[in-house]
């Protein structure tokens, strides 16, 4: 794993992902390796990673050969669309995510913006490149915000239409059971994942493996259909009908949707469970599944709108539908959790406002809940479930996220092959360039969606695209308004001797930076005329690794005069907690009783400026992001009955 020093500073960001407030946790242990540890994280990644993937096929197919199957003989669609499936799941998967993606670890740790950080440690790299890291990450996290909203929609949906094949008695039963069970879920959330997460490896075991016994079922009535393990089929259907081909793309990457969820995960599990979990579980089941599928719709065309539930006996139905009723939860279930994840990364990386992260799990340190992005995921669900009604429908707004997040990461990773793992230039450009090519091609594809409801996706992302940008410009704006109007610290402690009374005690005072006299210090000052014979100004770092250790917590800086100058660093990964790292400040000659010490913070009112650098809308809408933006009391978990609010207005 690469590793960074943690009092280094944070380039990306300061360029921007300028770190907001951020958070503070104990240093991760890591467990000795295990045979049984091993097996019980193989079981845990089937549950979680592959939740989303692993219920592809009750839509993939489907798409794929209904998109083929217009202008192209039956057969020819059939062994062409199960070709290209096999083959994405071949190359944007298994080569492209779990053999080289996952070699790029920040620290254990994956996703856009852990990607994003490491490869902004790349050496020699440009202003410019850096910039388009910076906004490759904004653009990527905004898009997954869009995936987290259609992924949960699409599962269930499909699940639950799997009711009304053979019967039209359940059909008006479809969207409220949907809308039902999504709600249940999302109340859930606030219960903590620990109970269902039990469940989700043995279920996805027991889904694979229908998988699989569906699929050889009907292989062996066609064994035909195995010829299409020849790239020849996918490629013929570029040779002879290019356009079909290339549309067919935009269905094809239904197959592969979840490679984002593998790569992020990836720091709960470690890559060897999930790429054990991939090889010999998921991949093998995927792939027999399609094929079985193939075979079902060479047999009797006429189930194509069907694939997947038509390949089980009449018995089995209503069984299948529950058990994928409950993968798709599952699957849901991921990509909620993961959306939680990278919230708290963007909150710590200052890309958007503080928000309550509550902790579900006292034993596992990954399973987070955040109110505010769980209330607007379930309200994003209904909506989309109301507005498409089917999973035919929401197939077309899906993909373009997907296909956006896959084109980022590949940029990412080139970067860090190129200049960390020593490939070269030419050799990075060669291998990822005909992979970018690949995620470029579908993203291509996907955008012909946009009519159809791949505006949806794109509208998603660029509301929160929005947000995350007005956010980071006004709070540099905001930062440098206040630098602006403070005082230099070396100003005053020239003239701290000045001041007539000081009282017992300790006073920590919360700062943005460390170079300027907190602005609650100089209203304290002003009203009570007072200061403590012990003055702590507090500033904390986001650093671009997801834990900082222990050792490297704490910057000690003594500047004379009772007054101490103490920088938190954190990674982007961990959960703000001052006192608790004040405490540990012994070993730096300065012992701060939490208890009895009083924490000074500085409540802000903000007013727009006559001339204001961010323009009419964009002020009012930080300055509304900012109103509704946790207290950094909460935030850093200050004892309430120790904490000092001091208000101020800044134009902004």
């Amino acid at each position: 794993m690469s590793k960074t020093d943690a009092t280094a500073p944070n380039q990306l960001a300061n360029d921007l992902l300028a770190p907001a407030d951020g958070p503070l946790a104990a240093d991760a242990v890591v467990e000795p390796r295990s045979l049984k540890r091993d097996a019980v994280l193989t079981l845990g990644a089937l549950g979680v990673v592959f939740g989303d993937i692993g219920t592809s096929p009750l839509y993939a197919m489907r798409e794929t050969v209904l998109a083929t199957g217009g202008t192209v003989p039956g057969h020819a669609a059939i062994f062409g669309a199960l070709s290209l499936i096999l083959w994405a799941l071949i190359i944007i998967v298994t080569l492209k995510y779990v053999t080289l993606i996952m070699r790029a670890d920040n620290d254990g740790e994956g996703g856009v913006l852990a990607l994003a950080t490491l490869a902004h440690r790349s050496p020699r790299l440009g202003r410019r490149i850096k910039t388009m890291i910076g906004f490759g990450a904004i653009i990527g996290l905004a898009l997954f915000y869009g995936d987290g909203m259609l992924t949960p929609a699409i599962s269930v949906l499909s699940a639950v239409e799997g009711l009304t094949i053979g019967s039209r008695t359940f059909e008006p039963l479809v969207i409220p059971l949907t809308l039902a069970i999504l709600v249940a879920l999302f109340l859930y959330q606030s219960r903590g994942t620990a109970r269902i997460g039990r469940l989700f490896g043995p279920v996805m075991i027991v889904w694979f493996a229908v998988l699989s016994i569906l699929g050889i079922s009907w292989i062996i009535r066609a064994p035909i259909i195995l010829t299409a393990l020849n790239p020849w089929y996918g490629i013929a259907l570029f040779v002879h009908e290019p356009w079909t081909a290339f549309v067919a793309l935009g269905s094809v990457v239904l197959a592969v949707t979840g490679c984002e969820a593998l790569y992020a995960d990836m720091g709960h599990f470690g890559k060897a469970p999930i790429r054990a979990a991939w090889f010999f579980v998921a991949l093998p089941a995927l792939v027999l599944n399609y094929f079985g599928q193939g075979a079902s719709v060479l047999l009797n065309p006429h189930r194509a709108a069907t694939a997947f539930y038509s390949m089980g006996p009449s018995w089995a139905h209503y069984p299948m539908v529950i058990l994928a009723t409950f993968a798709t939860i599952i699957a849901s279930q991921a990509v909620i959790s993961g959306v939680f994840s990278m919230t708290r990364q963007a909150v710590q990386l200052g890309q958007l406002p503080r928000m309550e992260i509550r902790h579900t799990s006292m034993s596992d340190f990954g399973q987070i809940y955040v109110p505010r992005m769980n209330a607007g995921l379930l309200i994003g669900v209904v909506l989309i479930v109301l507005i498409f009604h089917s999973s035919g429908a929401l197939a077309a707004a899906y993909g373009i996220a997907v296909t956006g997040v896959m084109v980022i990461d590949t940029f990412h990773v080139s970067l860090v092959a190129a200049r960390q793992w020593h490939w070269g230039v030419k050799l990075a450009v060669a291998v990822f360039g005909v992979l970018g090519l690949i995620d470029v091609t579908m993203l291509l594809a996907n955008l012909l969606k946009i009519p159809q409801g791949g505006w949806l996706p794109l509208a998603i992302a660029a509301g929160v695209f929005l947000v995350m940008e007005t956010w980071r410009l006004g709070r540099r704006v905001h930062l440098e308004r206040i630098r602006n109007d403070s005082l230099p610290m070396n100003l005053f402690l020239e003239r701290a001797d000045k001041t007539p009374v000081r009282v017992a005690g300790t006073s920590v005072f919360l700062s943005a930076r460390n170079d300027i006299v907190p602005g609650a210090l100089l209203h304290n000052l002003k009203h009570n005329k007072v200061l403590h014979e012990r003055v702590i100004i507090c500033n904390v770092t986001v650093e671009d690794t997801p834990i900082v250790p222990a050792a490297k917590r704490l910057e000690v800086q003594k500047l004379g005069k009772g007054f101490f100058n103490v920088r938190i660093h954190h990674g982007f990964f961990e959960t703000p907690d001052v006192p608790a790292a004040l405490a540990q400040a012994r070993p730096f000659g300065i012992v701060i009783d939490v208890d009895t010490a009083t924490f000074f913070i500085g409540r802000e009112t903000l007013v727009p400026a006559e001339h204001s650098e961010l323009g009419r809308w964009r002020t009012w809408l930080y300055m509304q992001l900012a109103a509704n933006a946790l207290s950094p009391a909460r935030f850093y978990h200050l004892p309430p009955n120790r904490v000092v609010e001091l208000g101020t207005q800044v134009s902004i």
